[in-house]
């Protein structure tokens, strides 16, 4: 594909329309069109033989260059953007988050949550002007009603006297619609919230590149 065409689409429909590789492609692309299609060619190798982003992202420089056929120039750039990615996605705020919608919540969390291949979830503790005060990861692996213990959710808002709190999960798949599991465990993160006089504010599915909130699905 064309580099002007990726960058028409970009404009047009966001750079959240692009793939992976077509977004490392307009990265490192050459200047003729055969280098062109050279280049994607091997971005989509690399991705088949890394798995998905992160272990792209976790490749050695020299296992770029030997097996992917990548020149050292090439290597150096794909890793330099990848290593800004990671740094931007990691980086502490010096100001406090304050969260707004869901798509605020959505944007806090998903970089860091919707490449990953099992399910985790995250507790974010807001202050009373919903500015972030804890963000964290509280279980990884299956997250279902016959795991989650909701007073585990719940601690880290009362040792604070936070009085919100947004959960967020994420789905392996990509696909972020709803399980009956993760409806129940909803349910009953929101009727204890209650109890304490904390309020649930949300529950987030990260999918990639969707999310789903709870909230707006169930009304509650």
């Amino acid at each position: 594909m064309k580099t002007t065409v990726l960058r028409e689409q970009l404009q047009q429909d966001g750079v959240q329309s692009l793939s992976n590789e077509e977004l490392l492609t307009l990265i490192v692309c050459a200047e003729s069109s055969a280098g062109r299609k050279a280049i994607l060619k091997q971005i989509q190798q690399l991705f088949a033989a890394c798995g998905d982003l992160r272990g792209v992202m976790c490749a050695e420089f020299g296992e770029i260059c030997l097996h992917h056929g990548f020149d050292e120039r090439r290597t150096a750039q794909l890793q330099a953007v990848l290593e800004l990615s990671r740094r931007l996605a990691t980086q502490s705020p010096t100001k406090k988050y304050q969260i707004r919608s869901a798509d605020d919540a959505a944007s806090l969390v998903r970089l860091e949550m919707m490449y990953l291949d099992y399910e985790q979830m995250r507790v974010l503790v807001l202050d009373t002007k919903n500015q972030v005060l804890v963000n964290t990861c509280l279980y990884q692996g299956t997250v279902n009603s016959a795991v989650l213990r909701v007073a585990e959710v719940l601690r880290p808002a009362v040792v604070r006297k936070a009085p919100n709190i947004i959960v967020c999960h994420n789905h392996p798949s990509g696909d972020p619609t709803p399980s009956p599991e993760d409806i129940e465990v909803t349910k009953q993160l929101a009727q204890a919230a209650q109890a304490l006089d904390i309020e649930l504010l949300d529950h987030l599915i990260i999918g990639n590149p969707r999310y789903v909130s709870l909230k707006e699905r169930l009304h509650w």
